[in-house]
Order: structure tokens, then sequence, then C-alpha cells
């Protein structure tokens, strides 16, 4: 009678139990280097992204004053803003962004603050017109 109530018992061995847990951490150990990454390529996307809006910004400052912006926005963790003349720009968190500008053109430089990357631009005649890691 105890016979069979061992083979009609239910549930997992503890073998079982432990080719599952290394399976996940086999996974685990897959997926966080991955999601690092991810993070690192998010972060900067948005510098490149406040590159380009800060492009536009320039454009527009310069239609209406005959001339480019120049100065920096400090990383702020809820965007830091600038004011350009009576308009305002503002930068998404965490992101550091300095511009200089020329009589024919402007240069913008960003930075997220966890990332180990720059991104720039540069309009002036010897430069490049796109966004690429500096």
């Amino acid at each position: 009678m105890l016979r069979e109530k061992l083979h009609d018992s239910k549930g997992f061995t503890l073998i079982e139990l432990l080719i599952v847990v290394v399976i996940i951490g086999i996974l685990a150990a897959i997926a966080i280097p991955q999601f690092a990454s991810t993070k690192e390529k998010a972060y900067d996307a948005s510098a490149k992204t406040d590159v380009r809006n800060m492009m536009a910004a320039e454009e527009g400052h310069f239609a209406n004053s005959n001339a480019y912006w120049s100065g920096s926005i400090s990383s702020a963790t809820d965007g830091g803003t600038a004011d350009m003349g009576g308009d305002t720009f503002r930068a998404s968190p965490n992101v550091a962004i300095t511009a200089t500008s020329a009589t024919n053109g402007y240069t913008i430089s960003a930075a997220h603050s966890a990332s180990g990357t720059s991104w720039c631009v540069d309009t002036t005649p010897t430069g490049v017109s796109s966004v690429q890691a500096c």
C-alpha cells in the first residue's frame, strides 16, 4: 500500500526543479547584457534627437534675429531650458547641449549623462551637417 502511494504522488523531483533553475539562470545571463546595451542606445537616441531639435531651433532663431544662438544647456533631471531671445528650447532629461555660432553656421554637441558618447553637428561650410559621434 505504501508503494502505491509513492507511485501515485504528483509533483516535481528535486532534479527537475534544479534543471529549471539552471535554465532560468542561463537565460538571465544572456538577457541582462542585451538590456544594458538597449539602455545605452536609448540614451544616445535621446541626445541625437536633441541635436536635431536644436538645429531646428537654431534655424528658427536665425530667421527671427538674423544670427545663430550660442550657449549651453545643463543636463537637468527634468530637462534643461534655454532662452533663445524669445524662443525657448527644452532639452531632454539628463542631456547637456552646447551650441556655438559662427557667421555662416553653428556647431551643436549633446551628450546624455549616462552615456559615454557625445553627438555633434557642424553646419559651417567646412563641417558636416549630419549628426555623428564626436
